[in-house]
């Protein structure tokens, strides 16, 4: 069964007085426990095709459905609401607060949420990447590695059905991405997640039971 459903979506923005197309009629959807790739070039889309699906962007056609909302369709306020419940994000910039722990930036999440036990839960979620032992240090006493697992651990600590990874490997060394999208993937797999996945890299997305290659804002 789909969890996520994305019909006939476009995307184009504005730049002085030329309309520039993203994104044109893509279609695609993917499997509840499914692990996609979205593999292209720099420019092809690929980054704006993961802001739709968080909902972080409004389509300007078609319509993205995961669960059985149609999130094109949500204000503002039902957006946030759904993606805290239903979305974890891993940016390629890890987005870590540079004055909060890195067990206070997994636990940021929980907390807006208001959820009980954030703690135990963001420890929980720490000892997952291997981090437990750093949990009290902020982020500019940890490696680039470090920072990106703590960034897994945090997309991940809300147990969320989907989790988008923005070329996650992307600001690492070749030994340390390798050993981060280990335990990444490890991560998805131990707790049943469904996670689509954008990057240039072809051997990070042969990982994944399935790749789609986009080239200047449709699949080839």
């Amino acid at each position: 069964m789909s969890i996520v459903s994305v019909e006939n979506i476009a995307k184009s923005f504005r730049q002085a007085d030329t309309e520039i197309t993203v994104l044109q009629s893509l279609s695609f959807a993917v499997e509840a426990g499914e692990t996609l790739a979205i593999v292209g070039q720099s420019g092809s889309g690929k980054s704006t095709l993961l802001s739709l699906l968080a909902g972080l962007d409004q389509v300007d056609q078609g319509r993205i459905v995961i669960g059985d909302k149609n999130i094109s369709s949500l204000n503002q306020s039902e957006l946030s609401r759904f993606r805290g419940e239903n979305i974890g994000i891993i940016f390629q910039q890890f987005h870590l607060m540079k004055g909060l722990t890195a067990l206070e930036n997994v636990m940021l999440p929980l907390d807006i949420a208001g959820a009980s036990h954030a703690e135990e839960q963001a420890l929980a979620a720490l000892e997952l990447v291997g981090l437990s032992h750093r949990a009290r240090h902020l982020p500019q006493q940890l490696s680039g590695g470090e920072m990106q697992r703590v960034a897994i651990a945090r997309a991940c600590v809300g147990r969320p059905r989907i989790l988008l990874a923005d070329e996650p490997s992307g600001n690492l060394d070749l030994a340390t991405g390798t050993r981060v999208m280990d335990q990444l993937f490890d991560a998805v797999k131990e707790r049943g997640m469904t996670m689509i996945l954008v990057t240039h890299d072809s051997g990070l997305a042969s990982r994944c039971h399935r790749q789609l290659t986009l080239q200047t804002g449709r699949f080839q």
